[in-house]
């Protein structure tokens, strides 16, 4: 095992240390690589060393170097080394954080972790929460337990009786709202259709005039950080005007909740306390390894009741709450030790220079687009920027060269009936001399 682990470590070190000068994207050779481990089962186990080798120098040349400064694609981040490191330790540990009693140690990690994050946010100090698998997940369990309480307020049991004859009650979103609110609403069993979709300004916030005459309680789902502008709905205010009617507000934040833990973005955020839960990553601007993703719930009772499954002779019977009562999952890997190493390694200040940095960033990008004479499409007030390089046409081919030519990796977008190219900037490890190098790119490649 040392040797294979050491071997491993080598090459995982080498691989970082050739993102700096490596194509973004993989070359023809390293896609063509790939097929060298699409082979038929073996009928005889290979040594793990050879294995390690062979996947090491096929599959390495195959991926995209999201882990690098200079991938702007889909809000990926990288990896904190602290964060990378820890990873690969509680790999070695191989815990099961459902119950306590299986691992001490990262269930005392998660629940500090939770607790850091809470007041990085901003969050209700009564808040609850788990970390799953992503903003999908963390969307789910936000809306499960939305959906337990709001039908407990009507005598129902959602947890024992399910959906079948249950009371019905409104389930508002924005126009923008993210598709991993909708899946996650198609999961819990009230639909992607039958939502009332509330109109949004020119940045995809949503408009509080706008909101549906609600007779009683509802379910609103709104949006810290739109996945093309970067735009914070007016969380408070929309709080503000359903609360009479006992309606349950979520906040789907998957990366643009993270603006409040930084004094200069946090006045985008004001009011999100005001809600009943929230929905965040872990690997997009915490820059923690995949997967991770954080559910709050300001009355954890809710959350807990919803994700409970029922008692088993094996398991302990404690009145003390357990990991596995919080999230979907009652197995699960160690995710706490992934965030707690990222936050300890970073601190208050080195969170809030993350999330600036990045926006500086982005809008650096904006600026040499805009000197470039291409237009940018929105306000540039977090690390989202969208680019017009003229008309659909063109701006296709600019996304597609950039892409071929590897300097950078940017996706494309369509916003407000305009094809765009969509910057994101969520790495740690982007510089700003990677800033000047991409944009440099992007414009040679828009001119030619």
């Amino acid at each position: 095992m040392d040797p294979l682990l050491k071997d491993a470590a080598e090459r995982a070190s080498r691989y970082l240390e050739g993102l700096p000068t490596r194509s973004v994207a993989p070359s023809r050779e390293g896609l063509q690589g790939l097929d060298r481990l699409d082979t038929p089962l073996p009928e005889a186990g290979e040594d793990p060393g050879a294995v390690l080798s062979l996947l090491d120098e096929y599959g390495s040349p195959g991926t995209v170097a999201t882990a690098g400064g200079r991938y702007f694609g889909f809000v990926i981040g990288s990896a904190l080394p602290a964060a990378l490191a820890a990873n690969w330790l509680a790999g070695a540990w191989n815990q099961n954080v459902a119950l306590e009693v299986m691992s001490p140690a990262a269930a005392r990690l998660e629940r500090v972790a939770l607790r850091w994050m809470r007041d990085l946010l901003g969050l209700p100090p009564t808040a609850e929460g788990a970390f799953v698998t992503g903003d999908t997940m963390a969307n789910f369990a936000g809306l499960a337990a939305a959906r337990h309480a709001l039908l407990k307020a009507r005598g129902w049991d959602v947890a024992t009786k399910g959906l079948f004859g249950a009371p019905p009650f409104p389930v508002v979103v924005s126009e923008e709202v993210h598709v991993s609110v909708l899946k996650a609403l198609s999961m819990v069993g009230l639909g992607r259709e039958r939502v009332l979709r509330v109109p949004v300004d020119d940045q995809g916030r949503m408009r509080p005039e706008e909101l549906p005459r609600l007779d009683g309680p509802a379910l609103v789902c709104v949006q810290a950080g739109n996945v093309n502008t970067g735009a914070v709905d007016p969380v408070g205010e929309i709080c503000e005007k359903v609360r009479p009617t006992g309606s349950w507000v979520h906040v789907d934040g998957a990366f643009g909740l993270w603006a409040g833990a930084c004094p200069s973005r946090a006045h985008l955020t004001e009011g999100v306390s005001s809600a009943d839960s929230w929905a965040v990553d872990g690997h997009k601007w915490l820059n923690v390894p995949y997967d991770s993703g954080t559910v709050f719930v300001r009355d954890g009772g809710h959350l807990r009741s919803a994700m409970t499954g029922g008692s088993v002779a094996y398991l302990p019977t404690d009145a003390k709450p357990e990991g596995m009562e919080y999230a979907p999952e009652m197995s699960r890997r160690a995710r706490g030790v992934d965030a707690w190493a990222a936050l300890r390694s970073l601190g208050r200040a080195g969170v809030a220079d993350l999330v600036d940095r990045s926006c500086r960033h982005a809008r650096r990008l904006a600026d040499r687009m805009r000197e470039g004479g291409h237009r940018i499409l929105n306000d540039v007030v977090l690390n989202q920027v969208l680019v017009d390089f003229g008309s659909a046409e063109r701006t296709r081919r600019v996304i597609d060269a950039v892409q071929q030519d590897g300097t950078c990796w940017c996706g494309g977008t369509e916003w407000r009936g305009v094809h765009a190219m969509r910057i994101s900037v969520s790495s740690w490890a982007t510089r700003a001399e990677d800033v000047e190098r991409c944009a440099d790119a992007i414009l040679r490649v828009a001119s030619d």
